[in-house]
């Protein structure tokens, strides 16, 4: 559990707080000084030494980062990829599988765009089928349903851990609890959830798992990793290769890379992936059980605060809630009330309805306002911002 204390420290710790109350977490959350100084001592490295000379001069460091990544998964680093952003991991996997016409993408209703857009062009494009899974009373992705919908052509299950919008943590456990078909992989976009509640993908039995280092790990933009099991990376052969993925064995031949940094290509930016690094090890060092706590119970306390406002409607669905807040108001249109708060210097993101598009068909949802508690929030600033609501 975090005291006032550690809050004042934690808070004291990160530059911005000064400046801004920030619930936009979900969208990319305030660094600590310690990453910022890590990426920006990096850069100064590299202008005064040279791009190569300073990565063979920080080979350690940069070797420590996929161990810390494989600390915080329960991981082995050789399972661990680094890549540009959680998109580029998500694809890395999703293009890795053979797909077939007449093979089945089972998915959950909450699905980012992201990721649907492909199931769709890979519907044009190969024939696949893609499949939706119930929900149940409570807004959650259906065990039950997903046992029903699997058949011998399921060659893909691809969730959404913890969606955009909505404030739902799906039950990635208890998918991985049940027996999938020969060749079908477990894909887990993992993206609002590595940094704000444990992770531990043992426990998840995933084939994969993707995510950023900008929202709740508190990294920098740019940065995200890929998580693929020694099975899945040793049956798969990434959809492109370069010089770093694979080597060339003589002008005929080539061997891929015995890991998962086969999903990984040459170029890359090593000050920001140093700076996850450092993003990742001061989590660990807070304890994720005590960040997802802390979370919760801000985010709980946001909820109740606005569902007692005249006009407000909270959206959140869910036996389990995270970190992520949406509402609505009768009186103003959500755009409005961003740039309201953000003259106000009150950070906050919209969940736009193409976003989640199967969730928003199926509730009508409108545009929403999302607002998104870190560990290093206050109550206080809790309470400021439903009265900035309410006013």
């Amino acid at each position: 559990m975090l005291t006032e204390q550690d809050i004042t420290r934690l808070r004291s710790e990160t530059p911005g707080c000064e400046d801004v109350l920030h619930f936009n977490n979900a969208g990319a959350a305030l660094v600590p000084q310690v990453v910022l100084d890590t990426q920006v001592d990096y850069l100064k490295l590299e202008a005064m030494t040279g791009g190569y000379e300073a990565k063979a001069d920080s080979m350690d460091r940069f070797e420590g980062v996929y161990q810390s990544l494989a600390v915080l998964l329960n991981a082995d680093p050789s399972e661990i990829a680094l890549m540009e952003n959680a998109t580029a991991a998500w694809l890395a996997a999703f293009t890795a599988i053979p797909f077939k016409a007449g093979d089945r993408i089972l998915t959950a209703r909450e699905s980012y765009a992201s990721n649907y857009v492909n199931f769709l062009l890979w519907k044009e494009r190969y024939g696949v089928e893609v499949d939706v899974i119930d929900v149940t009373e409570t807004g959650e992705l259906s065990v039950d349903d997903l046992k029903r919908q699997l058949t011998e052509r399921t060659r893909l299950l691809a969730i959404t851990h913890i969606p955009t919008g909505g404030g739902l943590v799906n039950p990635a456990e208890e998918l991985g609890e049940v027996e999938l078909p020969d060749n079908c992989y477990y894909l887990l976009d993992g993206c609002q959830s590595a940094g704000q509640i444990p992770i531990d993908v043992q426990a998840l039995n995933c084939d994969f798992y993707s995510a950023t280092g900008r929202k709740w790990l508190r990294g920098p933009r740019g940065t995200g990793f890929l998580y693929a099991s020694q099975k899945a990376w040793s049956e798969l052969t990434p959809s492109v290769l370069d010089l770093h993925s694979a080597e060339l064995d003589n002008s005929s031949t080539y061997t891929i890379r015995n890991d998962a940094r086969r999903f990984e290509n040459w170029e890359s930016s090593i000050a920001a992936q140093l700076a996850l690094g450092t993003a990742v090890d001061y989590a660990l060092d807070i304890g994720l059980e005590v960040i997802w706590q802390r979370v919760q119970h801000l985010s709980s306390m946001l909820r109740a605060g606005l569902s007692d406002l005249p006009g407000i409607t909270v959206h959140d669905t869910g036996k389990q809630q995270c970190g992520i807040v949406t509402f609505s108001s009768k009186k103003e249109n959500p755009a409005t009330i961003q740039q309201r708060l953000r003259k106000q210097s009150i950070n906050v993101s919209m969940a736009v309805p193409s976003g989640t598009i199967l969730d928003s068909e199926a509730r009508g949802l409108p545009r929403m306002i999302r607002a998104s508690t870190h560990y290093y929030n206050t109550e206080d600033e809790v309470e400021r911002f439903v009265s900035a609501i309410a006013d």
